[in-house]
């Protein structure tokens, strides 16, 4: 069996889970290969002292991983879910943080559910994604063109709010006057757009929400679609760009540029108790 490890180090108790997991998966016998720049880190702070095989890319990982722990929060695997892609290997996320919907397994019960790991006796959820496409002339994603959580579209560098005029499925359905709006995922439901109002779905929902940051126009709330629908979002603003995030992914677009989301055509599978 071979495990991939996945980590930032931004929490303090990020040694003493590093250190329980390695221990228990060698004591198990298990081959453990840790993302490159997560190794350098530890083994510059003497938390891992061993030669580990590595990977720094989504090509390096191979359908012969059992499973990738992500060591952290939920951004942290946010961040997993590019190395894995349309790779199908199941994420375990053990928290390392304060709060987390996806990061599930808390210190004291890492050892027990490492074991039920090995003993194949969890439960994988499916998590949809979204996708992005725009002109190809201002295609700057690199390939990591989907997002677990949500879309936003925001705006740049202004006070003034900006206009999205919003279609579905080539239908017109309405012009956004707000800060930004949010395309988000069941299982980004809980996350930026909870924050602004939006609604919690539950992740084997086949739905998206659409959620307008602090909108001008009264009369418009957080809307729930099916998620075979293709959304399509043109930006008016007083400034010459906009902001585009995919998760944690920022980057910035002219508004000339018409977005156009829609389900992608894999999922993330994580790893929970039954």
């Amino acid at each position: 069996m071979k495990i991939a490890i996945f980590g930032q180090y931004y929490q303090n108790n990020t040694a003493e889970i590093v250190t329980k997991v390695v221990a228990f998966l060698e004591k198990n016998e298990i081959s453990i290969a840790f993302e490159r720049s997560f190794l350098e880190i530890l083994q510059e702070k003497s938390i891992v002292k061993n030669d580990y095989p590595s990977f720094s890319s989504y090509a390096e990982l191979d359908s012969n991983f059992e499973a990738l722990i992500s060591i952290g929060g939920d951004g942290t695997i946010l961040k997993a879910a590019t190395f894995i892609r349309d790779k199908n290997i199941p994420i375990i996320g053990i928290n390392a943080g304060r709060l987390g919907f996806l990061a599930t397994v808390q210190y004291e019960n890492i050892e027990p559910f490492l074991q039920k790991v090995i003993q194949k006796e969890y439960i994988i959820s499916k998590r949809s994604l979204l996708s992005v496409r725009t002109n190809p002339e201002y295609d700057n994603f690199n390939e990591l063109d989907f997002a677990l959580n949500e879309v936003t579209v925001a705006r740049k560098d202004t006070t003034s709010m900006i206009t999205i005029d919003t279609s579905l499925n080539n239908e017109y359905l309405t012009s956004y006057w707000a800060d930004g709006l949010i395309v988000s995922t069941p299982t980004g439901s809980t996350g930026y757009s909870l924050s602004c109002g939006g609604p919690i779905i539950s992740p084997e929902s086949n739905n998206f929400a659409v959620t307008p940051i602090a909108p001008h126009n009264l009369n418009v709330r957080p809307l729930v679609v099916c998620d075979d629908v293709e959304f399509r979002l043109k930006v008016e603003s007083r400034h010459p760009q906009y902001t585009l995030s995919l998760d944690s992914r920022l980057i910035h677009m002219n508004t000339d540029v018409e977005i156009v989301i829609r389900k992608a055509n894999f999922k993330i599978s994580l790893v929970q108790p039954k």
